[in-house]
């Protein structure tokens, strides 16, 4: 029988550091779709969403009525995709996101994007990541929960190369744009037709538009997190493109970077004291194409002392039979999968992960004064 959300502890790392703590929650790609009832989508993990000061992760659809036209599709390029009905957000209310990240390939079309945010503004849901220029684009998202001051970035690197990206005059998504390049394997003197070495690189501006942005949101807040929509769809593998930007957001100065995009868990590294999470896996999601489908994710706690990042844990998250999301014991059946699965994927990166009180704990922190 796998162990669920009802057996963790509301908020489990809650006596980890001494004083007074703020609670930061992340979540991953989350989709609220067709839902008749969408205040419903996050029933099994509201006492944990509610035991925390803030919530964030990453809108993996645009809240836009979406078309009932076979000619004219949300989005073109991509098949059988749907936008959220703006009635979604009530489950989003209902959970408590205190703000949300956009950036991403199917945030796509001006009338959805504009929709979109609309919406969350009505709904007093922040957003970053998209906008109706690109000065709006790249404004962060700034919350303030207990006397700490927080600040969310988001950027895409997956992205339609017309009409998608935001402009001067245009609305659309930040980016940072990579390159793929192929180079012979090792073996491709001996072996006629061996598989290339695939190399990614991020674009030299965007990503130094990148860092500015996270060092001029570090002398204005607290605690930086940077939302980043990258590598590649169903692939466990962080390309190399992933490190490069992920590890230049936290030399900037941001806190925590975490990834989204590929629908399965990557890696996480600790990069100068400080988490990247490279693909926190789906969460809640309830478009069509995804059902019993890449059912994992991860749920991060953050707890903050001293207006200092302090201690990082997360639990297993899976979405059950009837495609609501649970949260697991991290060491206990599937759950314990899960976290298995995470080690193993970080073990080239060293990064220390311990069980305590059902959940994992990331280890390697430091805790600046």
């Amino acid at each position: 029988m796998t162990s669920t959300t009802k057996e963790i502890a509301a908020w489990p790392r809650e006596n980890v550091t001494e004083g007074q703590n703020v609670k930061m929650l992340l979540v991953g790609d989350t989709n609220i779709q067709n839902r008749s009832d969408p205040a419903e989508a996050f029933k099994h993990v509201l006492p944990v969403f509610n035991s925390a000061d803030l919530l964030f992760g990453q809108l993996e659809s645009p809240l836009s009525t979406p078309s009932t036209d076979p000619a004219n599709p949300d989005i073109p390029h991509k098949y059988l995709w749907r936008h959220s009905h703006p009635e979604m957000v009530k489950g989003l209310e209902a959970a408590g996101f205190a703000a949300v990240s956009c950036a991403s390939n199917v945030t796509y079309g001006s009338e959805a994007i504009l929709n979109s945010l609309s919406t969350l503004d009505s709904a007093g849901i922040g957003h970053c990541g998209a906008g109706r220029n690109l000065e709006e684009a790249r404004r962060p998202a700034l919350i303030e929960r207990g006397g700490v001051r927080f600040g969310f970035l988001s950027y895409t690197s997956v992205f339609w190369p017309v009409g998608h990206a935001a402009g001067p005059d245009a609305a659309g998504v930040t980016t940072i744009k990579a390159a793929t390049a192929y180079q012979p394997g090792p073996r491709a003197l001996e072996m006629p037709g061996a598989p290339p070495l695939i190399v990614t690189t991020p674009d030299q501006a965007e990503l130094e538009a990148m860092e500015n942005d996270v060092r001029r949101l570090r002398e204005e807040v607290d605690v930086v997190v940077a939302s980043c929509h990258w590598g590649v769809s169903g692939s466990s593998v962080v390309a190399d493109y992933q490190r490069v930007i992920g590890r230049a957001a936290i030399e900037a100065g941001a806190d925590i970077v975490i990834g989204h995009h590929p629908h399965v868990l990557q890696e996480i590294e600790i990069w100068q004291g400080r988490p990247i999470f490279y693909s926190m896996g789906n969460f809640a999601f309830d478009w069509e194409r995804m059902r019993n489908r890449n059912l994992d994710g991860l749920a991060v706690y953050c707890t903050i002392r001293g207006r200092r990042l302090a201690d990082v844990a997360f639990s297993p998250a899976r979405r059950n039979s009837e495609n609501f999301i649970e949260l697991l014991h991290a060491n206990r059946g599937e759950g314990g999968k899960i976290v298995e699965r995470v080690r193993s994927l970080s073990a080239e990166a060293r990064t220390e992960i311990i069980l305590e009180d059902g959940v994992a704990i990331v280890r390697g922190l430091k805790v600046s004064a």
